[in-house]
């Protein structure tokens, strides 16, 4: 089987178990961070399988109607958001993909959280730069005991970070559903009395959201405007839970004062080409929240171990099971 692996931008496949396990496959990996759709069409070309990560470039119909030879997708994760999948059912392309590692109640996206608020309150980027400039300390950081941490959605990455608040600490005030709100107070959390208070009272705000339609835009330009002038918003969930613009307007009128970020509309983000790049009360991350050993080692196992099924005759996790229905009656 011909096997193209595109968007593996930190070359982590080929460090993991799971790679031997490919050979007697002609497997060609691509390094290279794009938003062309093109490209997707070179790289792709000829080959039977592609093993795609999870929320990279959109995967769009003109994209696959261009891949005649493409017969199987193995997504490392569930999230197929950018996949069509009735496109990959109308052309005849079948689909595995597989979950997530579930049971660390922190996970690596909430480690990052914490690491970029304490980069932020500390002022971490700046002063090592000043001091490998030649410089000693020129700004005073702010510390997280007694402070308030606002949570908005108590999920698996949320409650994480919120038990890692306390520990420091911190008053933990939550929002979100009523499922989310209702799992934080059985965990002894405050529930902010209204979403205005949520907003109103957080020293630092981190988004926990998962970015579908229903939840695009959720987070408004007015929720931002009652943020404190001296308050920190963090988003290692999605971008587009944001209101489209409503971070950058906010952070140039001072409320909130700074934003933590590593995720953007449109990733990747090359040639430095985001506002958010240019100004000097946001830090700003390359999707690092995913990035980690252990991860790429679960995901790219579970991938694998889809391809190897297919191979064999004997798909699992698949999206579209008709698509073998289909390829009987051909």
């Amino acid at each position: 089987m011909k096997i193209a692996v595109i968007h593996d931008y930190a070359d982590a496949l080929r460090k993991t178990r799971a790679f031997p396990r490919l050979q007697g496959h002609e497997v060609m990996i691509y390094n290279d961070p794009y938003l062309d759709p093109a490209r997707v069409v070179e790289q792709v070309d000829g080959c039977d399988a592609l093993l795609l990560t999870q929320q990279r470039v959109n995967i769009t119909h003109d994209i696959l109607r261009q891949l005649p030879a493409l017969k199987f997708i193995s997504q490392t994760g569930r999230n197929v958001s950018h996949l069509d999948v009735n496109a990959c059912t109308e052309l005849g392309i079948l689909v595995s993909a597989g979950g997530h590692e579930g049971d660390n109640p922190y996970t690596v996206t909430g480690e990052l959280a914490w690491a970029l608020i304490l980069a932020s309150l500390r002022h971490l980027p700046y002063e090592v730069e000043q001091l490998k400039q030649g410089h000693w300390h020129s700004t005073i950081g702010t510390r997280l005991h007694g402070r308030t941490l606002g949570i908005y959605a108590f999920g698996r990455i949320g409650s994480g970070v919120a038990r890692v608040g306390r520990a420091f600490g911190m008053k933990v005030l939550c929002w979100g559903r009523e499922s989310s709100l209702a799992r934080a107070r059985a965990e002894g959390f405050e529930v902010a009395a209204s979403r205005e208070a949520f907003f109103e009272s957080a020293d630092v705000l981190s988004l926990h959201i998962k970015s579908n339609d229903a939840t695009r835009g959720i987070v408004t330009a007015a929720d931002l405007a009652r943020m404190k002038p001296t308050a920190l918003l963090v988003n290692t969930s999605r971008a587009p839970i944001i209101e489209d613009g409503a971070l950058v307007a906010a952070l140039h009128q001072g409320r909130p004062g700074f934003a933590a970020i590593d995720v953007f509309e449109d990733e990747p983000v090359i040639g430095a080409n985001h506002p958010l790049l240019n100004m000097k009360n946001a830090l700003c991350t390359p999707h690092l929240g995913y990035n980690e050993k252990s991860s790429y080692e679960h995901v790219y196992a579970g991938g694998v171990e889809q391809l190897l099924a297919y191979a064999a005759g004997q798909p699992v996790n698949m999206l579209n099971p008709e698509v073998l229905e289909q390829r009987k009656t051909v």
